[in-house]
């Protein structure tokens, strides 16, 4: 670093980017804060203009776009350092530190994987409490159940806010097309399920986690039989108010029940973004009570969200952002690891079709009706800490899609050659 402004300098000095060595920080920077600005230094693609909380503005990186933080305190670069994404959100979420675009940062945050991935990760002993936190909110039932109450029963006109009128919380399918609206890639998505099962008119579905019951629906529709399990009160009320005033309820009904729970046979299960939440001590349990209630010759269908198989191993060790504030409990899987779970139990994979790009595009529609909806959200109730968990958990999903951290597949399962249901 040559030097630094003041906040009225109308041009900052630049570190020299892949010099980390070389830059010379304001006697101002805390020894603290001192090395993730230095990891700055090594940014290969945009540019950082990051102004301290003296007033000071140092430029990072050479190229476009130029994306503007300030930082309040010097919080958010030890808490990075210290717990990665984690400490990175909460000072957002404190309003430590303040952009003009949450999304413009965390696209160059993961542009830039390769020199910030301490700043991504963190270390230390604050990390490790971080993931001890994580691992005592397991989903055993008592845990399942509380763990979807603290994020599904914020309650149903909250949802409604933001939602497509299907009130569909999983990503849409678009297809590439261009104009397609929201609510018709879900039902497109819906759509494609139906179509990997390939059952017939009366054959009998099981739904693990039936959200609103925008699939029973379609499925009942479509003339199956559905029986939805949740562990959401709210969602329980409204799905099943839903199945009754399209008349489907004859068809179609959910209950309150863990999945663990379930003991009849059907000719199909449908799960779609329900594993992500089962958390990895359960995934045993999970596949075998796929294997057990699937009926011989039946299929079935997981959506899930996914994490890259290299970044797998890294992942697992520790927690981050959403696991921490938005999904207690939580745990994604790698491809590998889901087939490898699905091979254990007696399953194997018929189909695997991923589409993460429709889910940062899902993302990036919600999160705009979101931050245009916000006087309705804190008519809610909703305090500006809350609204900043959300706008930021909305982004980073987004962000973490677009740039292929994660993906989102549905995976077509069935029992293995010779296998049965158990």
């Amino acid at each position: 670093m040559t030097g630094a402004t003041t906040s009225a300098d109308r041009t900052p000095h630049t570190a020299p980017t892949g010099a980390a060595a070389e830059i010379r920080l304001p006697d101002s920077v805390p020894r603290t804060a001192r090395p993730l600005l230095r990891m700055l230094g090594r940014l290969a693609h945009g540019r950082l203009l990051l102004t301290l909380p003296g007033g000071e503005t140092l430029a990072f990186g050479a190229g476009d776009p130029a994306v503007p933080l300030r930082l309040n305190s010097w919080k958010p670069l030890t808490a990075a350092l210290a717990r990665g994404d984690v400490g990175f959100a909460e000072t957002w979420i404190d309003g430590d530190w303040h952009c003009e675009r949450l999304i413009d940062v965390l696209d160059l945050v993961l542009v830039n994987r390769a020199a910030l991935e301490a700043a991504i990760y963190g270390n230390g002993f604050a990390r490790l409490i971080d993931r001890l936190r994580h691992l005592i909110k397991h989903n055993s039932r008592r845990g399942a159940r509380r763990n979807i109450e603290a994020h599904y029963d914020l309650g149903n006109a909250f949802y409604r806010l933001w939602l497509d009128d299907t009130m569909t919380y999983s990503s849409a399918l678009f297809g590439g097309e261009a104009e397609l609206p929201l609510a018709q890639a879900q039902a497109a998505k819906y759509r494609r399920i139906l179509d990997q099962l390939g059952l017939p008119a009366g054959a009998g579905v099981l739904e693990i986690g039936c959200g609103w019951g925008g699939f029973a629906e379609q499925a009942a529709r479509d003339g199956l039989r559905v029986k939805g399990l949740t562990l959401s009160r709210e969602q329980l009320a409204f799905a099943n108010r839903r199945l009754a005033e399209a008349g489907l309820d004859g068809r179609a009904g959910c209950v309150l029940q863990d999945y663990r729970d379930e003991r009849q046979r059907h000719d199909g299960i449908v799960s779609i973004e329900m594993f992500e939440a089962v958390g990895e001590r359960y995934w045993p349990r999970y596949f075998e009570t796929l294997a057990r209630c699937l009926a011989p010759g039946g299929r079935a269908v997981v959506q899930t969200i996914v994490i890259d198989d290299r970044l797998f191993e890294r992942y697992r060790r520790g927690t981050d952002f959403i696991q921490q504030f938005v999904f207690p409990g939580g745990m994604l899987p790698s491809p590998a690891v889901f087939e490898a779970q699905a091979r254990r139990a007696g399953l194997r994979v018929l189909d695997r079709f991923a589409f993460g790009q429709d889910y940062a595009r899902t993302l990036a529609q919600w999160r705009e009706t979101f931050m245009k909806r916000l006087d309705a959200v804190r008519g809610q109730g909703f305090d500006e800490r809350f609204i900043r968990t959300w706008e930021f958990y909305l982004a980073y999903c987004e962000t973490a899609f677009r740039h292929r951290s994660t993906d989102v597949i549905q995976f077509t399962l069935g029992h293995a050659e010779g296998g049965s249901a158990r």
